[in-house]
């Protein structure tokens, strides 16, 4: 049977790769719905290839532009705006399947609701999880969705775990995610101050976009990916470690109590594990490049706790500050991370105020553990404005 596919962001560098893993499979995968932001050049391009059912854009003016060029090519594609669309669309009840790459705090809502609603729901969206929390996995629990986990480094973790989740607790000593360490790893601390905006861009094993390349530049998206797999795998926070693997060929492990490991490797493309979220429990072709065991360089590993990644990578320490903080700490981190990059890549703040500016928030926001989806938005917005504010005062 063919499952439909909502993509939640299909515009980005994750719904781009996972519709190229789709089109490898047209007898399982439809695009049913296809959702952005204001990129209507690309989702346009995409309905014409794929011809979903519905197209959804967050910004009225480019649902507009798109449903115009819509029905001049003669597609019979629904178009629809807003942010309250793109939440009922991954909640349709016509779809099986909701990849969820919208970037930051935005993706939570459509999140919320396809685990509400029992989806096959796989998660590249690192912030739900991050902000949602225990509130999300609750969702998850009680609409019984199969979550899946698209970061690399997660589905390596989900790899490499037992099959049965129940017999996690007892087994696994530790979870070991491995981290490239950026363009910066061996650039001396001290320089950072004068880190452009484009040399934060450029990773030197992934293509990504913009923001996620500067969250691996400051290594905010390791601390990100901590909180998240405290959330999906139920770990305890010091059961989590990282440590730095230039060549991102070994994507992350898993040590056991009698201290074996089990690592998941593989080429450093997102087809990989967008193609084990699709398929799960079964493998299907990827695209993704096989590795050559024999051609491959040395695989090294460098401790992150080193003096010079301390300074280089401060913010990664405070994933572990805030999951032994108060219920909430960790929404409070990510929107005020996401109002520092956005104002580094304006170029308002120098890339080494990222970590200034999201210190500064968590010292200052003050809040009750919040329990709804309504206090965690509220939440958000509260963080952003006061992060504002940090960044307006560094500007002088």
């Amino acid at each position: 049977m063919i499952s439909n596919v909502v993509i939640l962001g299909s515009t980005g560098s994750i719904g781009v790769n996972t519709l190229d893993v789709m089109r490898m499979h047209p007898e399982r995968y439809r695009a049913f719905a296809l959702t952005a932001s204001t990129n209507v050049k690309v989702l346009f391009e995409q309905c014409q290839t794929f011809q979903p059912q519905f197209a959804v854009m967050a910004d009225p003016a480019s649902a507009s532009e798109l449903q115009q060029r819509c029905a001049s090519a003669g597609l019979k594609v629904q178009v629809l705006s807003g942010a309250k669309a793109i939440a009922d669309i991954a909640a349709h009840p016509d779809a099986q399947v909701v990849m969820a790459a919208i970037v930051g705090a935005a993706g939570l809502a459509p999140c919320m609701e396809a685990a509400r609603t029992g989806k096959r729901l796989l998660l590249a969206n690192k912030e739900a999880l991050v902000v949602g929390g225990q509130l999300f996995m609750q969702a998850v629990r009680e609409g019984g969705a199969t979550l899946l986990p698209i970061d690399s480094e997660h589905s390596a973790v989900f790899q490499s775990l037992p099959d049965d989740p129940s017999t996690w607790h007892a087994m696994v000593d530790k979870i070991i995610l491995t981290a490239s360490g950026g363009p910066f790893r061996t650039r001396a601390p001290e320089t950072l101050n004068t880190v452009t905006p484009q040399q934060a861009c450029a990773h030197p094993n992934w293509v990504m976009g913009r923001k996620i390349s500067v969250d691996s530049a400051t290594m905010m998206n390791k601390a990100l990916e901590v909180i998240e797999a405290r959330y999906l795998f139920g770990m305890e926070p010091d059961q989590i470690d990282v440590v730095i693997h230039p060549q991102s060929v070994i994507h992350s492990m898993v040590q056991f109590v009698d201290n074996s490991v089990v690592a998941q490797l593989g080429t450093p493309d997102m087809r990989g594990p967008i193609a084990y979220g699709l398929s799960w429990p079964q493998r299907i072709r990827s695209g993704a490049a096989a590795l050559d065991f024999t051609q491959m360089a040395a695989l090294t590993f460098e401790p992150f706790s080193s003096n010079d990644h301390m300074r280089r990578y401060p913010g990664l320490q405070l994933a572990w500050q805030v999951l032994k903080g108060p219920e909430g700490s960790p929404a409070v981190l990510n929107a005020a991370n996401e109002v520092a990059v956005d104002a580094f890549l304006n170029e308002r703040i120098r890339f080494d105020e990222i970590h200034a500016v999201n210190l500064e928030t968590l010292d200052q926001v003050r809040f009750e553990r919040p329990d709804s989806l309504e206090a965690l938005i509220a939440l958000d917005q509260q963080s952003r404005a006061v992060a504002q504010a940090v960044v307006q005062r560094l500007r002088g």
